[in-house]
């Protein structure tokens, strides 16, 4: 049975150009890359029961679907209601979404008929939309289990705080880095891409550029705790293969963090802080890499509950219930 269909031949030329120039900020830009995968995944749409789209970035296409062939469309938003998201990145004066991706979200909620977050967080954030509200459905997101074995303890003597992706202020990197340089002898390694922020040239302070999946399971097994600072984002998906790999974690309470705490054991490696208190994080920091839950492996079955399968049967059953109930 054919189940993937290739988009790559239309879309090569905006691919192209996102990938070798600035333009791909513009809206101009925004703008033609999503009437073309729209008109791409139109050409290719067959009846069905569900069409499951990002928030976003597919809307034309799932219109046609629904009006086509009366599709149940499962909108995925991974991130705030879009209005508390400009307001928090506004705050932060992060760069903000373009008018047109809040019209396209905007429209996308109201044509859903379901909506699919990762968090209690960004289900909170639709209070402010009743009717988006009355749509959603919460499923934290997994991790791949093989991809993120369980790794020892780290014999390096020099704690270790691990940190990966992009160094901008969305992330709350100043804050972390802050946190960091008021500590002793404690070290921060970023695995991820630069961006909107200055890296620190303290010596404490490690940068190592992207790489693929499978490398980041060594440097997540380097580390002996895993610290997150973000301002604004639903579920980090980085908080799960930290937590798959052994390491305990301190994330603020705009991370997600929280929809991870599976079962009592995973709940003591989640440390979650006020986003933007230098204080609260820098403390907890301190407090977990004086304890010993790095030497403590997670249980396999509390690691089962983080994966991908358990993502996936949540997902079945309430795409089971939904198409019974209509």
């Amino acid at each position: 049975m054919k189940c993937r269909v290739n988009l790559l031949p239309g879309l090569a030329p905006h691919v192209i150009r996102s990938r070798i120039g600035p333009s791909w900020k513009s809206e101009q830009h925004e703008r033609s890359y999503d009437r073309a995968l729209n008109r791409a995944i139109i050409r290719r749409l067959k009846p069905s029961d569900v069409l499951v789209c990002m928030s976003g970035l597919i809307f034309e296409a799932a219109e046609v679907a629904k009006s086509r062939y009366g599709t149940r469309i499962f909108l995925e938003r991974g991130s705030h209601h879009i209005l508390a998201q400009q307001e928090i990145l506004a705050a932060a004066g992060a760069r903000q979404p373009s008018k047109m991706a809040i019209e396209r979200e905007l429209a996308g909620y109201a044509l859903a008929d379901r909506i699919v977050v990762p968090s209690r967080q960004v289900r909170d954030s639709f209070q402010r939309d009743p009717d988006a509200q009355a749509k959603l459905f919460e499923n934290p997101y997994g991790v791949d289990l093989a991809m993120f074995p369980t790794k020892p303890v780290p014999t390096n003597l020099q704690p270790t705080v691990l940190f990966v992706g992009s160094w901008i202020r969305r992330k709350g990197v100043d804050i972390l880095a802050e946190a960091i340089l008021r500590l002793d002898d404690v070290r921060l390694v970023h695995v991820g891409p630069p961006g909107d922020v200055p890296f620190p040239t303290h010596p404490r302070f490690t940068h190592i550029d992207p790489v693929e999946q499978t490398e980041l399971s060594e440097f997540y097994g380097k580390a002996h705790m895993f610290a997150l600072a973000s301002r604004e984002e639903g579920l980090s998906m980085v908080l799960a293969q930290a937590l798959a790999v052994g390491l305990p974690v301190v994330c603020t309470d705009r991370t997600g963090g929280l929809d991870l705490a599976h079962s009592p054991e995973l709940a003591r490696r989640i440390k979650v802080v006020p986003a933007d208190d230098i204080e609260s994080l820098g403390a907890e920091i301190e407090r977990t890499l004086a304890g010993d839950l790095r030497n403590r492996p997670l249980p396999e079955a509390d690691r089962q509950l983080l994966s991908w399968q358990r993502y996936g049967r949540r997902y079945a059953a309430e795409l089971e219930r939904d198409l019974r109930s209509n």
